[in-house]
């Protein structure tokens, strides 16, 4: 389960960005929460088609690809101002830088590891955090068997060091990958340092000021959710006469198609099923791998 500690007042709609604005005369503000979330869904799409060398795609392949429908990836694209022409697509290139500056990531974003652990140490390699305008700049950890050891390009502090640290960084961001009677005072001095968002993996929610935005992710709930899918689909299979076997039940909602470029380098087209996107919860919450 993905948790969201949404700001307060006049920010309480669409966060994506605060360095950037979606474009002129659309505040950022005024995009939806679950228009963000999508438009994550959409960037990470178009990042695909970009290294594949489509130029063009259209809304159709778009949110096909995205797992949405074409009316709604409209209305989503309308609040970043006028995209796009009729008959002829997107451009790939313009849409992402766009969407890019509406989330905010036109800026980068430095991030601070504080647990390295397995899931932390897992967190530090990914090499997408880099393509989407994230650079982890610093490892923190209480454990002296491993601080001082490197992992990639980057070595392990002393959390002692984590308020100061961070500073020094120039830290936006904050990972708490810590257990869960660490992840409070952990959160609390990645505040004092300047850090106003926090993801956490912490098992536990976690007490922010109102002025830091914190996403919670827990694994377990999420198998539990998908468990609860599969049984509910299993059980609707059965209804309808399906005959499969159990496990095998068709999911209810749109599922995502990955992207291929075509032999016209032009134009994007649908292939076979799977996860492109992120996933996405109930609240508007994300979970990319």
């Amino acid at each position: 389960m993905t948790e969201l500690h949404p700001p307060q007042g006049d920010d309480a709609r669409g966060t994506a960005g605060t360095g950037g604005g979606a474009s002129p005369g659309v505040p950022v503000r005024d995009i939806p929460q679950a228009t963000v979330t999508r438009l994550a869904t959409y960037l990470r799409v178009l990042g695909g088609l970009a290294d594949a060398g489509t130029l063009i795609v259209s809304s159709e392949e778009l949110a096909t690809a995205s797992g949405v429908g074409s009316a709604k990836l409209r209305k989503d694209l309308s609040f970043l101002g006028p995209n796009g022409v009729r008959g002829v697509g997107y451009d790939v290139l313009r849409l992402q830088a766009r969407i890019e500056n509406a989330l905010g990531l036109d800026q980068g974003h430095r991030v601070v590891l504080v647990g390295v652990g397995n899931l932390g140490r897992a967190l530090a390699r990914y090499p997408g955090f880099d393509r989407r305008g994230f650079t982890m700049a610093g490892l923190f950890d209480s454990d002296p068997s491993i601080v001082g050891t490197r992992v990639g390009e980057l070595t392990i502090r002393h959390v002692d060091g984590l308020e100061s640290g961070a500073r020094e960084l120039g830290a936006t961001i904050g990972v708490v990958a810590t257990p869960g009677d660490a992840a409070q005072q952990v959160c609390d001095v990645l505040v004092r340092s300047g850090v106003r968002s926090v993801l956490s993996f912490a098992p536990t929610p976690l007490d922010v000021p109102e002025r830091v935005e914190v996403r919670r992710v827990d694994l377990a709930v999420e198998m539990q959710v998908l468990s609860f899918n599969s049984a509910r689909n299993d059980e609707l299979a059965h209804a309808s006469g399906d005959g499969r076997p159990a496990g095998m039940g068709q999911p209810c909602g749109p599922r995502s198609t990955a992207v291929k470029a075509t032999s016209a380098p032009h134009r994007a087209s649908s292939g076979k099923s799977g996860p492109l996107g992120p996933a996405v919860t109930r609240n508007g919450s994300v979970i990319a791998p």
